[in-house]
């Protein structure tokens, strides 16, 4: 691969003129807006602030290194996504499995009771024309909820967007927790209103046979047959993506009771911004362990023997977005190397200043200049994706 002209020189000038520095130790523009420090700028200028430098100036970075990275992070995209799909698929296949099978248990128990209508005084003809009237009314009235947006003509607000909402597209079980219906959308409203129409009408045909209870009975139990058939197709579809979402959790050290709230390869999630000091980034996932928002970062390549200090870096980045997204600090955040080396960082007191500081340091460097190589290891040069450009590698 080609090197890109080097854009830069040294020593290294300042990135933004007429920037100030605030009490708080935040440094903004003349605008009074903080300098936009991002989660991969924490990473890089941990680093080497060269090499940060550089890439601020324009260098893009190169090698195989990168683009294997880059695959390797679309592919941990994808698995995290196949394991909260398959989830979803789950929990929808069994709730319609519950439903269907409470109206097999009322079939059932019909089924019985048709054997005394003889004996009970009930004129079964206008029973049946009622319950008829009745089914034909729930059909009218759910096909005309979904097909018209009446959420929006009475006014009826959606629940406070919580953090998953603002961020990310997490499908719900059944019906989206923002939803406000709409044209040809249907939520619980809808499918209680046509699965009421389907109860009425079968009681409606069986009674039409009520006069002789046995032709009744018949009718009742042949359909609470064929409901459970089609109940056992649901059940056989929810075990196998329950499968599939074991599988996947395997793969991605997740348990079956964490969710994936926001994923960075997903197009809905957005970009995580502290108005305050100007911190950005998307991180790779946030995902509900314990009722907690934990971020993970995902990094490929060799597995280390510790965590690198500008991974961490970013890993911080990102926990002290969720916090301020949020307004609740998570415990820790996660640091994955591969399948089997996972790390806990904690967010605590110390962690809080060390990330602040690095975020003045990147401003300030932005705002003044001067950003210069902060090591003395020549493999580290030699790695580096940005070495073609630098003024002062080693090596």
């Amino acid at each position: 691969m080609a090197e890109p002209a080097t854009r830069t020189a040294s020593p290294s000038p300042p990135l933004v003129d007429g920037a100030v520095q605030r009490e708080d130790g935040v440094w903004v523009d003349d605008a009074g807006a903080p300098l936009p420090v991002s989660a991969s700028d924490v990473e890089r200028f941990a680093y080497c602030p060269m090499s940060w430098y550089l890439a601020k100036a324009g260098n893009a970075g190169v090698g195989q290194a990168i683009e294997r990275g880059v695959e390797l992070h679309e592919e941990r995209h994808r698995e995290m996504e196949a394991f909260q799909e398959h989830k979803h698929e789950t929990a929808r296949n069994l709730i319609i499995w519950e439903w269907w099978f409470a109206i097999i248990l009322v079939l059932v128990v019909d089924t019985l009771l048709f054997n005394y209508v003889s004996e009970m005084n009930i004129q079964t003809d206008a029973l049946s024309r009622l319950l008829a009237l009745w089914s034909f009314s729930f059909l009218v009235v759910g096909i005309a909820s979904i097909l018209v947006p009446w959420r929006t003509w009475v006014n009826l607000d959606p629940p406070p967007p919580r953090f998953k909402q603002k961020l990310a597209t997490v499908p719900s079980v059944f019906e989206p927790e923002n939803f406000r219906g709409g044209w040809f959308q249907g939520g619980r409203v809808e499918a209680l209103l046509l699965l009421s129409a389907i109860i009425t009408a079968v009681h409606s045909v069986a009674l039409l046979f009520a006069s002789n209870r046995e032709q009744a009975a018949y009718v009742l139990a042949v359909t609470a047959i064929g409901w459970t058939m089609a109940t056992t197709v649901r059940l056989q579809r929810a075990l196998v993506a329950h499968n599939e979402a074991v599988t996947m959790a395997e793969k991605t050290d997740l348990s079956m009771d964490d969710d994936v709230a926001y994923s960075d390869g997903d197009p809905n999630s957005g970009l995580l911004i502290d108005a305050t000091t100007g911190l950005r980034g998307k991180p790779d996932q946030i995902v509900i362990i314990d009722g907690e928002f934990i971020p993970v970062e995902q990094k490929t390549g060799k597995v280390p023997k510790r965590p690198h200090r500008s991974h961490v870096m970013q890993l911080l980045s990102y926990t002290h977005l969720v916090s301020t997204t949020t307004n609740k600090a998570p415990p820790y955040g996660i640091l994955r190397y591969g399948p089997d080396a996972l790390h806990k960082i904690d967010w605590d007191d110390d962690a809080k200043i060390d990330l602040m500081a690095a975020v003045e340091d990147i401003q300030r460097t932005m705002a003044e200049g001067g950003a210069s190589r902060n090591h003395e290891r020549p493999g580290k040069c030699t790695h580096c994706s940005r070495k073609y450009a630098c003024p002062d590698a080693l090596g």
